[in-house]
C-alpha cells in the first residue's frame, strides 16, 4: 500500500487550485454567492466519481453539498469531513484583499477561515483515489453554508450525518502553536432592540428619546461584564436614517462565549435581564442561536489526537490539543460525545479581517496529515 505520507502534494499545485474557490466570495447572507461555491465543489466532487446530493437551503440560506466519497463499502458510516463554505466577507472584498502570495504566505477572503482546510482535506482524497488508495473507512464529505452565522438552519443535517459516522475531522484553521482542538467553550448570541421616542432633534429635541443612546449606555454595561471565562461583545449596531431626528429603534447583537455551561447559564441570566419595560425606553433582548459546550478529555477524541499526533510526529511537527473559544461545528458533534478532531486545517493568521492569510507550507503538512488520517482511522 502506497504510504500517504508519500503522496504527491506540491504547494504550487494546492495554491492552483485553491485561488478558484477563494475567488468565489461566498458571504454567507447571499444565498446566490455561496450557491455558487457549491457549485463549484460539487464540480469537483463529481470529478471525483463521487456520489453527490445538493440539499436546498432555506430562509433565504444558501445549498448544502453532501458527497459520498467511492468506497466498496460508500454509504456506509465512516469517517465525516464537515466544513462549511460561507464567509464573514461581503461580496467585493476581493478588490482590498484580492488572492496573492507572499512568500510564504498566501492572502484571500476566507482562505483560513476555512477554504484552505476544506480544499487541502478534499485535495488528500483526490490524491488517494488518483494513487488507488482505498482507506479502510468510507468517507461522506459535508459542506455547509451557515456556520458564520452560528449554523441556525443546517444543525439538524450535521448532527444527523454525524451520528451515522464514527470519526469526524473538521478542517478549520489550526491553533495558534498549529495544534488541533479537542473542545470547545460555549458560545450564546442575543438580538437586542431598544423603543424610545421620536422627535425633531433640533426643534424639539427634549420631546424625545433615543433609542440610540440607550443602547449605547448598554453596550458599555454589556461589555464590562467580560471575564476571561465569559465574554460578552456587541458586534452589530444599527440605528437611525436622519440626523435630525431623534432615533426611536436601536437594534444590536452581542455574542457571548462562555467555558462551561454554568458560566454560560449564567451569562445568558445576565443578558435576559436587560429586558426593561419601565422608563422612556423599552429594552427587548432575544436569545438566539446556542453551540453548546464541548467537553474536553471524550475517550474517542482523545484517541483520534494520539493518532494525529504521531503522525504529526512522522511529518515533523508537534501537534497539541486544546480547548478553545470561536465556535464551530464541531461543538455540535463534540456535544454528542462523538469522536471529532477540529482545527485540524491550514495554519495561518488574521481570520475575519482585511489581512486574512495562510501559510503556503502548512498545505503539505496538512495534506500529508489528512491523508494519513484518512488511512489510519480505522473501525
Amino acid at each position: 500500500m502506497t504510504n500517504p505520507l508519500d503522496l504527491p502534494f506540491d504547494a504550487d499545485e494546492m495554491l492552483a487550485g485553491l485561488k478558484p474557490w477563494i475567488e468565489t466570495e461566498s458571504p454567507t447572507f447571499d444565498a446566490v454567492a455561496v450557491n455558487r461555491m457549491m457549485d463549484l465543489v460539487q464540480h469537483e466532487l463529481a470529478a471525483l466519481g463521487a456520489r453527490v446530493e445538493r440539499i436546498p437551503g432555506r430562509r433565504g440560506i444558501g445549498d448544502s453539498v453532501r458527497a459520498t466519497m467511492p468506497h466498496p463499502n460508500a454509504g456506509q458510516g465512516g469517517i465525516l469531513l464537515l466544513g462549511h463554505l460561507d464567509t464573514v466577507h461581503p461580496i467585493g472584498t476581493l478588490e482590498k484583499l484580492p488572492f496573492r502570495r507572499d512568500g510564504n504566505l498566501c492572502y484571500g477572503p476566507g482562505i483560513l477561515d476555512m477554504k484552505g482546510g476544506n480544499y487541502v482535506f478534499l485535495d488528500a482524497l483526490r490524491k488517494l483515489l488518483a494513487a488507488g488508495v482505498t482507506t479502510p473507512l468510507p468517507v461522506t464529505v459535508l459542506f455547509t453554508p451557515d456556520e458564520e452565522i452560528g449554523t441556525p438552519l443546517t444543525r439538524e443535517l450535521i448532527e444527523t450525518e454525524a451520528k451515522r459516522h464514527k470519526y469526524i475531522l473538521v478542517p478549520e484553521p489550526a491553533h495558534r502553536d498549529g495544534g488541533a482542538v479537542i473542545g470547545r467553550y460555549a458560545i450564546a448570541r442575543f438580538n437586542l432592540r431598544t423603543r424610545g421616542k421620536p422627535s425633531h432633534a433640533g426643534w424639539a429635541l427634549a420631546d424625545g428619546r433615543s433609542a440610540i443612546a440607550e443602547m449605547a449606555k448598554a453596550v458599555a454595561q454589556i461589555e464590562g461584564m467580560t471575564t476571561d471565562d465569559c465574554t460578552f461583545s456587541v458586534g452589530v449596531f444599527n440605528a437611525g436614517q436622519w440626523v435630525n431626528c431623534v432615533s426611536s429603534v436601536c437594534d444590536a447583537e452581542v455574542l457571548t462565549m462562555a467555558k462551561t455551561q454554568e458560566l454560560l447559564d449564567e451569562g445568558v441570566a445576565k443578558m435576559m435581564a436587560f429586558n426593561s419595560d419601565d422608563g422612556d425606553v423599552v429594552m427587548e433582548v432575544r436569545r438566539g442561536v446556542t453551540r453548546p459546550v464541548w467537553e474536553p478529555n471524550q475517550p474517542g477524541t482523545m484517541a483520534m489526537l494520539s493518532l494525529a499526533q504521531e503522525i504529526a510526529g512522522e511529518i515533523g511537527f508537534e501537534m497539541t490539543g486544546s480547548s478553545a473559544g470561536g465556535g464551530s461545528d464541531g461543538n455540535f458533534t463534540g456535544f454528542l460525545g462523538l469522536p471529532t478532531l477540529d482545527s485540524i486545517g491550514v495554519r495561518g493568521k488574521a481570520l475575519h479581517t482585511l489581512n486574512e492569510h495562510i501559510e503556503v507550507d502548512s498545505l503539505v503538512e496538512r495534506g500529508r496529515l489528512a491523508a494519513a488520517l484518512y488511512c489510519r482511522l480505522e473501525a
